[in-house]
């Protein structure tokens, strides 16, 4: 896709406090940590997507969110000034240095339980970009690049969440599945972030993320209840539960999104 978010040359507005400052770089890594592993595990369908056309569409979509942690991995390297630079901050880190979200530690799986984690992704990462108030000018100009990519992923998610929970039979039953396997999770990705209050205040969010994730929650309903399927959301704890403590299957996708750069020191993406 053309239009790749870059990272927007803006004044760095007014300045923040120690308690902002410190929930801003929170939040700065939990959003690229998201969109990297999702990018990296979904870019794993190129070559072996269920048809052409969907290898191009989830090729695509991953190198989207690939590019959208590449920018505010810079933002976040900007804003620290302590020396990393965005390839450190991506790679050079243990695993249970990460802050993505819970719902991204479960495996890519087959291609239902791949839709079902990119609809409840997307649809989730949507509300959160909504919630980004312009109270930090960079992240403000990123957020508004970002979602013009991120709603084509929502779509194309929509899409086939209608494909597969339609057609009945066995690939109904897998995607149904795949949901509810899901639906515990999901809610972390809007997981109330160290300092939120400080970041309201500031205006870098418009609102809390309970209010993100209650609008969210009536979107995935709104999607979901025409097609008979009913899933239960259960609140998202906060983000010290919802992001550490990451998964076996996390630390294998770590040994294989940093291999070149602990073989190849030095080597940029």
């Amino acid at each position: 896709m053309s239009d790749r978010a870059s990272v927007p040359v803006a004044a760095p507005g007014p300045a923040l406090g120690p308690i902002a400052r410190d929930a801003l770089a929170g939040l700065l890594l939990s959003m690229a940590d998201d969109e990297f592993v999702i990018g990296f595990s979904d870019s794993e369908w190129t070559g072996i997507a269920p048809i052409l056309e969907e290898d191009v569409a989830m090729s695509s979509i991953a190198q989207d969110e690939l590019g959208h942690a590449r920018a505010i991995y810079e933002l976040l390297a900007g804003f620290l000034g302590d020396g990393r630079d965005a390839d450190a901050i991506a790679y050079d880190r243990e695993p249970e240095a990460y802050r993505h979200a819970r719902l991204l530690d479960h495996p890519r799986g087959d291609w239902a339980e791949t839709i079902a984690r990119r609809f409840l992704y997307d649809t989730a990462d949507a509300a959160r970009l909504a919630a980004i108030g312009d109270g930090w000018p960079p992240l403000a100009e990123l957020v508004a690049k970002i979602r013009r990519e991120e709603r084509y992923h929502v779509m194309h998610a929509q899409v086939w969440v209608d494909r597969l929970a339609g057609a009945g039979g066995e690939a109904r039953e897998r995607f149904v599945a795949a949901l509810e396997a899901l639906a515990s999770d999901a809610s972390t990705v809007l997981a109330t972030p160290e300092g939120e209050a400080a970041l309201v205040e500031a205006g870098i969010l418009t609102h809390p993320m309970a209010v993100a994730a209650d609008a969210w929650r009536a979107e995935v309903t709104s999607t979901l209840a025409p097609l008979a399927i009913r899933l239960d959301l259960p609140p998202a704890p906060a983000a010290a539960d919802a992001r550490t403590g990451h998964s076996e299957a996390f630390r294998w996708l770590w040994g294989e999104f940093t291999s070149v750069r602990r073989s190849e020191p030095g080597a940029t993406w």
